[in-house]
């Protein structure tokens, strides 16, 4: 068996499709190595939630025998990954995260992963997530049937968001690239702890069929990895129109960062305040370091804000109210009751009673968000703003408690990004840019509809000019 080293674990999809097809070692090598660290590791992380050992290593076989016959089907061709446990595969426990759910088995793969065996990729483990995904929100990192997922760059911080499992995963080298979810910052925000590039894609572009549904209009699956262009890679593979999915777009996206528009044709819209106020100290010079280098990119940047909603408590209601309608056979049971987290219970619960016009209400001030966005994004093509504001929390720190008695800044700048983003569906990469007391640190890009190619570029770019997403835990502190 040819020996793998932390480089090789550490690879980028698209540099270990390179090494398979250069026959450096066999897709079976890499599954076996790959299968024997996520279980090794996964579990002292929290982040394993099913091994797929024998599946990935027979789809391994049938990828071999397509390498010895120069049969290529693309940059992600036996490679290693993990998905989120929201998502089917056939004939095996698909838990949501929840004890109500934990003997759950489908018939059948979920589209995404369908579309991955399709091209080749080795699906090796089903990843750890907060319960239903945060449905009702959730108090505690310890939300989860197999606990809170620990962060890679100290084990007593949390891997942050509902897809922490696949960010913890990919950021300690067990999986090449997962796939998680997001419907209100479950992708970015753990890419941001763990160091990772994430791609939250446009509401529609990637099918949903046979993954957990939060809420029906904002829930979208994406890539977490290693790098934008695996991250572009990996979209070009799971998007496309589903006549299954009534959210589908009906688009299918290819990775062309080439054909993006040129740099200095493009302006940059930033808020100052988000980079000087709105985080915490510690974060402040990463992400100012960070901001500089976009603008080196993107020469033509103007101070931008975002119209004055109540972004928040729209995307509160929303998600709260649909679902407790999702979970309401849970709610009515009393097994809902199994959950570990009181504060979820509470909530789910009380999402039935939100009132209809209350519901209707933020739908209509949705639209009216949607459409001012629309507008804004005819002034700049890119927005800019940290993907948080302040490094991983303690897994034993209450989420819902303030880190510091400084005064919010009335200026909010573009701060309600996350929420903006998400109800407009909207799409937006996380690159890490740096380091706070030794915990990553990340900035986020958000475009107009459909615009992952050029959000891509840029970041390409960005980490051709920085090595931020290339450190590997205990490499910085």
């Amino acid at each position: 068996m040819a020996n793998f080293n932390e480089d090789v674990f550490f690879s980028t999809a698209v540099e270990l499709n390179r090494r398979l097809v250069a026959k450096e070692f066999t897709a079976v090598e890499l599954a076996r190595a790959f299968a024997e660290r996520l279980e090794t590791v996964g579990p002292s992380l929290n982040a394993l939630a099913l091994s797929l050992r024998n599946r990935g290593i027979d789809d391994a076989k049938d990828v071999d025998g397509d390498l010895k016959r120069n049969r290529l089907r693309g940059p992600l061709q036996g490679v290693p990954y993990g998905v989120k446990d929201l998502l089917a595969v056939a004939n095996h426990p698909t838990t949501w995260g929840a004890k109500p759910y934990a003997k759950q088995v489908f018939d059948y793969d979920a589209r995404v992963v369908k579309k991955l065996d399709k091209t080749g990729a080795v699906l090796i483990g089903k990843l750890a997530m907060i319960e239903l995904a945060g449905g009702g929100g959730y108090r505690y990192a310890s939300a989860s049937l197999t606990g809170p997922a620990l962060n890679p760059w100290d084990h007593t911080r949390w891997a942050g968001g509902s897809s922490s499992g696949p960010a913890a995963a990919v950021a300690a080298g067990l999986v090449p690239f997962a796939i998680g979810s997001e419907t209100w910052g479950s992708i970015l925000n753990p890419c941001a702890s763990c160091g990772l590039t994430g791609l939250r894609p446009t509401y529609g572009y990637v099918s949903r069929v046979g993954a957990m549904a939060l809420s029906w209009t904002m829930d979208k699956l994406g890539p977490i990895c290693h790098s934008a262009e695996d991250c572009g890679r990996v979209l070009q593979v799971i998007s496309g129109g589903d006549t299954d999915d009534p959210s589908s777009a009906g688009k299918s996206y290819y990775y062309g960062p080439q054909y993006a528009r040129n740099f200095r044709d493009l302006k940059l819209g930033f808020a100052a305040v988000d980079f000087d106020t709105w985080p915490e100290e510690n974060c402040r010079a990463p992400l100012r370091e960070a901001l500089g280098v976009l603008r080196t990119i993107l020469p033509t940047a103007v101070e931008t804000r975002l119209p004055d909603y109540p972004y928040g408590a729209v995307a509160g209601t929303v998600i709260t109210a649909e679902g407790s309608a999702v979970f309401e056979p849970l709610i009515t049971s009393g097994r809902i009751d199994e959950l570990a987290d009181k504060r979820q219970i509470a909530s789910l619960k009380a999402g039935l009673e939100i009132p209809a016009k209350d519901y209707l209400k933020a739908m209509r001030i949705r639209s009216l968000i949607q459409q001012d966005l629309r507008e804004l994004f005819t002034r700049v093509d890119v927005l800019v703003s940290p993907s948080t504001f302040s490094i991983a929390p303690k897994i034993t720190e209450p989420l819902d408690r303030r880190r510091t008695a400084a005064p919010r800044p009335k200026d909010r700048g573009v701060s309600d990004l996350g929420a903006a983003g998400n109800l407009a569906g909207l799409p937006a990469l996380c690159l890490p840019c740096g380091f706070a007391d030794g915990m990553p640190v990340g900035i986020q890009l958000v475009g107009r509809a459909f615009s992952e190619n050029t959000l891509l570029a840029i970041g390409a770019e960005f980490q051709r000019r920085t090595d931020w997403h290339k450190r590997r835990p205990g490499s910085q502190k």
